[in-house]
């Protein structure tokens, strides 16, 4: 990197950010932690036996294994992979059966329709499209909000993955059943914009407990608490704290009056680093009351490196990671027009990023702390990881590369595959292959099945440090792509539905209800 460009661009940052976020700004970028252990020794622990529980993880949609904007199955899940490298057969997570999952499966709507309109759509084909996927949406939500998808399943033992799609830090500490049942039941049926709405609390209600009135006034991690033994605890939480930005392309700042209420907070878009730390360390009082022997905290990936918003305009300047502006994916720099487009400037992108660079130094003491106790704690650099994968920023711009920086190497069966995995958003070749992308799904936010792989191999190595035993070490990537199918055969009219949806952004503003990933695991109360 050019030296000191972002430093030196963080007088530009906005009016309303954070006093403490912008004096970060002003210092190099954090550096990835590669060592889970920090360089704390903490002594080894003698068991004789193995718990029954060997994996629970407290997560968000990215923890339930959502792609393409739907968690469908959680067997392709990175804990479900991790799980089964670990031998333990008897791994619990939901299913989200019906139309590709819930909310709404880009991939499934997208093969729908090139079932009925070819891989490409031409100019007349537009509305009907429009027309075909409207109906389609109408459907889905039909199942999801007043048909067998909001139907809980019978009282039983809960799932291992402790996660929901959407869930922010408050709402894995304060939301319980019978909210949850309240608000999917709350669901307004529109017509307009046939989109599930309340997805997360629709999804709770497959997670949470619900035999009594007491399972049913239980957050999340007293669930945990009351797993009896754990072996290896996974928190992979904080995303929602800030991915709305790039979401909503809108960077509202959590108040102080409303961060920790369940409605008003959803008013933000990103927290600010102290709501954030206040947060988190409500939720590491109820994490060590855990029975965990091993507890792995997920640092909180940059958000503006998922394709989910487009970087236009080139770089702020020479040696830069942003853009001047990044907009929907559909918009490239002919298209974008600054007066129109909703978009966030790169200074605003700094700032999110520098505010989540502050809560992973957090994330960072937390573990260092837990050390210095004697607890078995590690930390898991998934913001790194990602980091080390990011094709626009670092990758196609070496000038923009921190001196940390090396990128990341690919599994063997990944990297042979042509093209190259990368960053960007998915496209199909008009060949039936992949022109491009190949790490995110279709929604622009979540990985894809082998990028699952890599949070599993790579929690596998930590899971290692530990001295937890493993059925096999190494994840099976040639599985994974055989199993992959936007890896293999994705949809080759990507290209063609970007432009229907852009079209309809331009034309009728229907954006939010045609685009199923726009706000789509963020519950009510905006």
């Amino acid at each position: 990197m050019t030296a000191g460009t972002d430093q030196s661009l963080a007088g530009d940052l906005p009016d309303d950010t954070p006093p403490e976020v912008r004096e970060r700004a002003t210092r190099p970028g954090r550096v990835p932690e590669t060592d889970p252990t920090l360089g704390i020794p903490v002594a080894k622990t003698s068991h004789r036996e193995t718990p029954s529980e060997r994996l629970v993880v407290l997560g968000d949609s990215l923890t339930q294994g959502m792609r393409s904007a739907a968690v469908h199955d959680d067997e392709l899940s990175f804990a479900a992979i991790l799980a089964r490298q670990i031998g333990f057969d008897g791994f619990r997570a939901p299913a989200y059966p019906g139309f590709g999952g819930l909310p709404a499966n880009i991939e499934y709507l997208l093969r729908t329709l090139e079932d009925e309109f070819g891989p490409t759509f031409s100019a007349w084909e537009v509305p009907p499209a429009a027309v075909r996927l409207h109906s389609l949406l109408a459907e889905i939500q039909r199942f999801w909000e007043r048909g067998p998808g909001i139907v809980p399943p019978p009282p039983g033992p809960p799932p291992h993955t402790l996660a929901v799609l959407g869930w922010d830090l408050r709402d894995i500490l304060a939301r319980t059943f019978d909210i949850n049942l309240a608000q999917a039941r709350a669901s307004r049926h529109q017509l307009l914009a046939p989109i599930v709405e309340n997805a997360g609390p629709i999804a709770a209600l497959r997670i949470y407990p619900h035999g009594d009135a007491e399972e049913r006034s239980r957050a999340l991690p007293t669930v945990a608490q009351d797993s009896g033994e754990i072996e290896t605890l996974v928190v992979m939480l904080g995303s929602n704290n800030a991915l709305g930005a790039m979401i909503d392309l809108r960077v509202t700042w959590s108040a102080d009056a409303d961060f920790q209420d369940l409605v008003r907070k959803n008013a933000a878009t990103v927290w600010r680093p102290e709501h954030f730390r206040a947060e988190y360390d409500l939720l590491v009082e109820q994490v060590r009351r855990v029975r965990a022997r091993h507890v792995v905290l997920a640092t909180v990936p940059h958000v503006t490196i998922p394709p989910i918003a487009r970087g236009v305009g080139g770089k702020r300047a020479p040696g830069s990671a942003y853009f001047r502006y990044y907009t929907r994916p559909w918009i490239d720099d002919e298209r974008f027009e600054v007066d129109r487009d909703p978009h966030v400037t790169g200074a605003q992108a700094q700032a999110v990023d520098t505010a989540i660079d502050l809560y992973n130094e957090h994330l960072t003491e937390v573990v260092r702390a837990a050390r210095d106790r004697g607890e078995d704690w590690y930390l898991f650099d998934l913001c790194g990881l990602l980091d080390r994968l990011a094709w626009r920023r670092y990758i196609d711009d070496p000038d923009s590369r921190p001196d940390w920086w090396t990128e990341y190497p690919l599994p063997a069966p990944v990297a042979a595959l042509d093209p190259k995995p990368d960053t960007r958003f998915l496209h199909g070749d008009r060949r039936g292959g992949r022109a491009q992308g190949g790490i995110f799904s279709l929604d622009g936010i979540h990985p894809t099945v082998v990028s699952y792989g890599i949070i599993a191999q790579e929690l596998g190595h930590v899971l290692q440090r530990a001295g937890v035993e493993f059925r096999s070490p190494d994840v099976d990537f040639d599985d994974l792509i055989a199993r992959d199918s936007l890896i293999r055969t994705p949809p080759q009219s990507i290209t063609s539905a970007l432009d229907v949806i852009g079209w309809l952004d331009e034309a009728a503003d229907l954006l939010v209800g045609l685009w199923p990933f726009r706000s789509l695991d963020r519950p009510p109360g905006r």
